[in-house]
């Protein structure tokens, strides 16, 4: 038997009447889309009259790699726990919400650190932070 081969043709979709479809539908929803205007509150903000308000104290607690104490640059008399406490509490004078930051030298001991750490949290400091040096490259 001999077919014929015809050649087949690939099916076409036609995307004409989308388009237009598209078209229409675009039409449609910006004519029926309302378009709520806003208000506006017209306020004016005062002046500031000084920025010096804004400054936080700080507590900051250095300790050498001996271990010594300092507390914002006044030497402790000793190491013992009692006395970092002492001294946090005196100068916080009850605002226990102020910052406290940690500056060790790099040799310090760890011991010495965590004491500083202990005391902090027992008189209900939260904010504790430590303070570094970015390496130089």
């Amino acid at each position: 038997m001999n077919f014929r081969h015809r050649k087949d043709e690939e099916p076409e979709v036609n995307i004409t009447p989308l388009i237009d479809i598209v078209f229409l539908l675009l039409i449609f929803f910006m004519i029926s889309t309302t378009f709520k205007q806003e208000f506006e509150v017209g306020i004016e903000l005062p002046q500031a009259e000084s920025e010096s308000r804004l400054v936080e104290k700080i507590l900051e607690i250095s300790i050498d790699k001996q271990g010594t104490y300092y507390l914002n640059g006044q030497k402790l008399v000793n190491t013992q726990f009692q006395t970092i406490k002492q001294a946090l509490q005196k100068v916080a004078k009850g605002n226990y919400k102020l910052p406290v930051v940690i500056s060790a030298d790099g040799q310090t001991p760890h011991q010495a650190v965590i004491r500083a750490m202990d005391a902090a949290k027992q008189l209900g400091f939260s904010r504790l932070t430590f303070a570094t040096q970015q390496e130089s490259e």
